[in-house]
């Protein structure tokens, strides 16, 4: 058949029936689906929170419960009568509640969160409901229920859960138009919640991931759109050549995060020499470095390029009156809180409607037997006359009653059994009576209290529930890591200097240095040209360089000593300048720019060195003195834009080095920050001191081990040190520790003995009582009062009597068989301390002016 007659077939066959738009039914179609999507699938309820297949589950559970595991494929099946989707997805549904350990008691491999193994298949897995989920998700005399899909059983609209379980699970979806993440809180911490909401207090609440790491919410913003949580993971130094990863961040798996590692390593951006995954129970990664690489710079490294370091960007997004809403997390927690206190209430309600019935039936059935109102029956013989006989006999006897008899009480009078009323026992009736009473009367109390029995309610939770889930990622704020400081430079540099190229591909010029893909260049010229470049195969800035380097960003100590002619025929001048932040590509001026302007002398002194020079002026006959030196030690380190003083006016023949010099800048305060365990120069913090160039830093731990480095501002620390300062090589260390295997507290002083080594001077299994670094110090000691006995005199040590230095490997003096209860520093004896040579002090000001169209020193703009 032909399109014609195709098209004619089909017009004859539907002469009959009307033209129908589908236009307007898509339209209402859409907006169904992406209702459906948003309320049935993807977004949890703030009623208990709960996605529809979750809540399924739970119920299908509860449906299923007798105490004993069931198969997973079992529990899966029973839910599709109450889900219309595949067995797959209930299945997935299931295991993530199961991950979760709070709801489910499972059995057999559910996967691992930490290694991202999937669990086995759903029929070699079994679930029942935990005890937690029994006591806290259950109530089906309070809960609403509607019909199921198909109309054949009844399902909860929302299970009446009792706890704010939507924050300590966490919700993820994506539905259509819109989306959700809300992560994962602390157990322990909602509760603790609730119980400052209820009673008017402020609260706080931070996310809590089952894989641990650090955390740092700084941004978190209540978990409300726009927010930001960065997470870490936990790495520490095992020794110079091997990190160990501890814990990982939330969304990574070990798998995933080794990937990440090895992809860095491959595009050379860290350099390691191996990792072996030993995760089992616990997450450990062996990251194992090469010789002459630092671990605490790798650390630094493995953050900035890996996934040892992720963002969270939470969203809170939640149904309310089957409506999506935006809220944050201590909204979530209040309307959490306040559906826990309002379905505790119906309980209590529903419970003092049942004690009272109970009460009610016990009091006719006791005045009913007591009273022999049932012989009054035995002449009736009509059912209408038997409940006439009881009522009119019961009548006398009900003014203490609580509410009117009604039919069917004196229907259940009737069936009481013979065997009961010859058994009846007066008194333990009457017992039995007040025992409801009691309840009646404690159920009406909490109801009167309600708050307090809410308060009640999450504090026995906690205490029944709470052990063993506390905080697992630790909260910490982070530095930021600059990539450019802890990239490994895999990339060679070399220059052209006379044809004006720079770059990674010029293997036949000369090599410069190492550098990375990511580092900038700063490049001079003998024109008096600066510009900084992105590192590249080849990149032209101008003939004749005579200067090139790694660029860093608000370098004050690289200091530029520069001598340049003004012009062709014009005055000499000389500087020193910083280049703290320039525009990249752009190219800057240290002379004035005048035509034939060129440079005399220059050199890069990375710490500020000042040397000697000669300047040796052209013999013209008009000037006397033709030679003489310039010490650049007597300038001042103003901005690149001045001009410089005045060598002279006359024509400079050359420059000549005469003597190299020393710094000239004055020692690094630097500080160190207990918040994020970091070194700083921002004054945030504790002041450790000024440190040279040469000076080290002192670190002792509380295990006992001690090393010396070199203060640079990515050193790591896993915990506040015991002792952090600037080390001083002949101030002895006292410390005390126990010594477990004699029973004893022994005291010791000594030295550093390696400066790049690190010593342990407590034995494996010793404890570290004190450590402290004062020339003379004097201890006091309080010891544990005895049992049955007065408490033992305070010792107080003058420790430079005491003992004398020794090795750090010896065991020192015995201090006491006593147990000790704390070691304090009572007072430091007078010491003089040698005077240390005095550094000129020079401060690098500010660029005094800007020349036309510079960008701001402190500001560099790509």
């Amino acid at each position: 058949m032909d399109e014609k007659e195709f098209y004619e077939t089909t017009e004859n066959s539907n002469e009959n029936e009307s033209l129908i738009k589908v236009t307007g039914m898509y339209k209402d179609w859409f907006l169904d689906y992406a209702s459906y999507v948003i309320l049935e699938r993807a977004v949890p309820a703030i009623a208990d929170g709960l996605k529809p297949v979750q809540r399924r589950i739970l119920h299908s559970m509860k449906d299923l419960d007798d105490g004993r595991y069931n198969k997973v494929a079992n529990i899966v099946g029973h839910t599709m009568q109450y889900h219309p989707h595949g067995d797959a997805s209930i299945a997935d549904a299931m295991v993530q509640i199961g991950q979760k350990d709070l709801l489910i008691d499972m059995q057999g491999n559910w996967g691992n969160i930490l290694t991202g193994d999937r669990a086995a298949a759903s029929r070699y897995i079994e679930a029942r409901l935990s005890k937690f989920a029994l006591e806290v998700v259950y109530s089906p005399k309070v809960t609403d229920w509607q019909l199921s899909y198909d109309g054949r059983k009844n399902e909860p609209v929302h299970l009446p859960v009792k706890f704010p379980l939507l924050l300590a699970q966490g919700a993820e979806g994506i539905a259509v138009g819109l989306s959700t993440k809300i992560l994962p809180h602390n157990f322990n911490e909602l509760l603790q919640a609730s119980v400052a909401y209820l009673k008017g207090k402020k609260f706080d609440l931070y996310p809590d991931f089952q894989t641990g790491g650090i955390i740092d919410v700084q941004n978190y913003n209540d978990g409300i759109r726009g927010g930001k949580v960065r997470v870490r993971a936990k790495i520490s130094v095992r020794d110079k050549n091997t990190l160990v990863i501890h814990e990982i961040p939330y969304s990574t798996t070990t798998s995933s995060l080794i990937d990440s590692i090895l992809k860095a390593n491959d595009k050379g951006k860290i350099k390691i020499k191996k990792i072996e995954d030993n995760t089992a129970a616990e997450v450990e990664i062996l990251v194992h470095l090469p010789n002459g690489i630092s671990p605490d710079k790798t650390i630094d490294a493995l953050y900035a390029f890996t996934a040892c370091e992720s963002s969270i960007s939470p969203l809170g997004c939640i149904i309310i009156d089957n409506k999506p809403k935006f809220i944050g997390v201590s909204e979530m927690l209040k309307i959490s809180t306040d559906t826990t206190v309002s379905t505790l209430k119906k309980e209590l309600e529903y419970r003092l409607q049942e004690l009272e019935n109970q009460w009610h039936y016990a009091s006719l059935e006791r005045i009913f037997i007591e009273n022999k109102v049932y012989r009054l029956i035995e002449e009736e013989e009509t059912w209408e006359g038997v409940l006439k006989a009881i009522d009119d006999g019961i009548k006398p006897h009900i003014g203490h009653l609580k509410r009117p008899v009604i039919e069917e009480d004196l229907v259940r009078l009737t069936e009481i059994r013979i065997k009961r009323i010859s058994k009846f026992d007066i008194d333990k009736a009457q017992q039995r009576i007040e025992a409801l009473e009691e309840d009646i009367a404690a159920v009406k109390h909490n109801l009167d209290h309600l708050i307090d029995f809410a308060i009640d309610y999450f504090n026995q939770l906690k205490k029944d529930y709470g052990k063993g889930r506390e905080r697992k990622s630790e909260i910490r704020t982070f530095d930021d890591v600059d990539a450019k400081k802890v990239v490994v430079r895999n990339l060679k540099l070399y220059v052209n200097r006379a044809e004006g190229f720079v770059g990674t591909s010029l293997r036949k010029d000369e090599y410069v240095c190492d550098c990375a893909d990511i580092d900038d260049l700063i490049v001079f010229t003998k024109s008096g040209k600066i510009q900084v470049v992105k590192v590249d195969s080849k990149v032209f800035v101008e003939k004749d360089i005579i200067h090139v380097a790694v660029f860093k960003k608000k370098d004050t100590r690289t200091i530029y000593n520069a001598i340049y002619k003004d012009g062709k025929l014009g005055t000499s001048y000389i500087k020193r300048f910083a280049v703290t932040g320039v525009t990249r590509d752009k190219m800057y001026d240290i002379t004035q720019g005048k035509t034939g302007s060129h440079l005399l002398y220059f050199s890069a002194n990375p710490n500020g060195e000042a040397e000697t020079v000669t300047v040796v002026l052209r013999n013209t006959g008009q000037v006397k003195k033709l030679k003489w030196e310039l010490d650049f030690a007597d300038l001042q380190i103003k901005g690149r834009g001045v001009k410089g003083n005045i060598v002279s006016k006359h024509n400079v023949l050359k420059v000549e080095l005469k003597e190299k010099g020393v710094s000239t800048l004055k020692p690094r305060r630097i500080w160190f920050d207990e918040t994020v365990l970091k070194l700083n120069l921002d004054e945030r913090g504790r002041l450790l001191g000024a440190f040279r160039g040469e000076d080290k830093l002192l670190i002792i731990n509380a295990k006992g081990e001690s090393r010396t480095v070199i203060p640079q501002m990515e050193l790591h620390f896993d915990q506040v040190p015991e002792i952090l300062e600037r080390w001083v090589n002949n101030k002895p260390i006292t410390a005390v520790y126990y010594d477990p295997e004699k029973a004893r507290y022994f005291i010791k002083r000594f030295l550093i003995e390696n400066e790049n080594k690190e010593d342990n001077f407590v034995k494996e299994s010793g404890e570290l009582i004190y450590v402290g670094t004062e020339w003379r110090p004097v201890l006091e000691i309080e010891f544990v009062k005895p049992r049955g006995a007065d408490p033992l005199p305070n010792k107080v040590i003058n420790v430079e009597e005491f003992i004398s230095v020794k090795g750090y490997k010896a065991m020192g003096n015995q201090l006491s068989d006593k147990k000790i209860k704390s070691i304090r520093l009572k007072e430091s004896l007078p010491y003089e301390v040698e005077a240390e040579e005095a550094i000129e002090e020079i401060e690098v000001n500010q660029p005094e002016a800007l020349e036309e169209g510079d960008a701001p020193q402190t500001k560099l703009d790509f």
